[in-house]
């Protein structure tokens, strides 16, 4: 191995040195490691448990509580409407009038064979009366007082027929006018003044709202659920006004005013499964009309001491649920868990988790088994709002 001895010789070495440096130093960057990813951050929520209510829901329709239809019984033409469409009337308020002169015209024929038999009654009542003591002493014979008997009888009893025809007569004619059988709201009438009705016309509908009903179905099994609750209901025993319905429209809103369990139907449809329920709900002012589309829920068990986390915080693969918790150590432990029923945006674990437990739900999706993660609480708005609905 040579040497360098020269100064210009060990100028040479020295820069081979120097080369020889930065050449081994270009090596090592080249096989430098990639700096470590970010610490994802994720949002957790403590597993709560409390008593919670479990609901049963049903889609219905809004009635009402009586609907009457309201028709002619005789046939003519309408003169008159005394109603507003879709004003509240009162039961006896006047509705339609009727062209009542053919009525009128009965009456008075009816009347006048009533007298002509009354006068023909009256008529043999006095040959029976003077034939009586003339076929005592032989004046008349047997057969003309039987004549004059039977005579009485015949004109009594068309004398009653045509009483009946009178009656019959007035009746027609009370008819024309037409009255409000209930109290309620009256619907928009079909029909128009100088129309020909018949008994077979609808003039109009008055519904009774407040109460308004709502008619739902339920499964046999949701029915078994509460059935004894039901029973008691209709048989207000003592207990059976707990048994309170909640009703959301269609607009998402709930309805402010709880209603109560009315009547259950006397059986379940076969082709279906289902059984008819009923509901009543409050309607002072009258916001609730027949036709509405109405869902209903009622509390039919308390779960007492359930574990209930937010429904984003399970994440479902091929039927299986998992949570992601993280430990003290601020690492993610994936554990399979059981889930019970759905209670609003939350649902129930019956297995798989305990109180206290932090589990993800928001960042699932950058987050694997044994990563530590950065955890981040729920706002305490968020996570009383989640606690609370159900």
């Amino acid at each position: 191995m040579s040497t360098c001895k020269t100064s210009s010789g060990y100028r040479g070495c020295s820069f081979l040195i120097a080369t020889a440096v930065a050449a081994l130093a270009s090596s090592a960057c080249g096989h430098a490691t990639a700096p470590a990813p970010p610490i994802p951050e994720v949002v957790v929520t403590e597993v709560v448990q409390r008593d919670v209510p479990i609901f049963s829901e049903a889609v219905g329709t809004t009635e009402g509580f009586v609907n009457a239809q309201v028709r002619p019984r005789v046939q003519g033409y309408l003169l008159r409407q005394s109603y507003g469409d879709g004003a509240a009337v009162k039961a006896g308020d006047l509705l339609f009038e009727i062209d009542d002169r053919e009525y009128r015209a009965a009456v008075d024929e009816a009347l006048g064979n009533l007298a002509r038999s009354q006068a023909a009654l009256k008529k043999y009542e006095l040959d029976v009366a003077r034939y009586t003591p003339l076929q005592a002493k032989g004046a008349v014979s047997k057969e003309e007082l039987d004549n004059a008997v039977q005579g009485a009888r015949g004109a009594k009893a068309q004398v009653d027929a045509a009483a009946a025809a009178v009656e019959t007569a007035r009746l027609n004619l009370g008819w024309t006018r037409v009255y409000a059988p209930i109290d309620g709201v009256a619907g928009i009438a079909p029909v128009q003044v100088g129309d020909l009705v018949t008994p077979s016309t609808l003039l109009t509908t008055i519904s009774q709202i407040d109460p308004i009903k709502v008619t739902f179905p339920i499964s046999e099994r949701d029915y078994l659920r509460f059935a004894d609750r039901i029973q008691a209901s209709q048989r207000k025993q003592t207990g059976a006004d707990d048994l309170t319905i909640e009703m959301i429209l269609v607009d998402g809103k709930p309805y402010p005013r709880p209603g109560r369990f009315f009547v259950a139907n006397r059986q379940v449809d076969v082709q279906t499964g289902t059984i008819q329920l009923q509901a009543l709900f409050p309607n002072p002012d009258g916001v609730l009309r027949p036709g509405l589309y109405a869902k209903v829920r009622a509390a039919v068990v308390v779960k007492h001491g359930a574990l209930v986390v937010p429904q984003r915080a399970l994440l479902e693969t091929q039927g299986r649920y998992q949570a992601a918790v993280v430990g003290d150590d601020e690492k993610v432990a994936f554990h399979l868990v059981t889930p019970g029923e759905q209670v609003g945006d939350l649902w129930i674990v019956d297995q798989g988790l305990t109180a206290g437990e932090r589990v993800v739900t928001e960042g699932l999706q950058k987050i694997r088994d044994g990563m530590a993660v950065k955890a981040t609480d729920a706002s305490p708005m968020t996570a009383t709002t989640t606690a609370s609905e159900g």
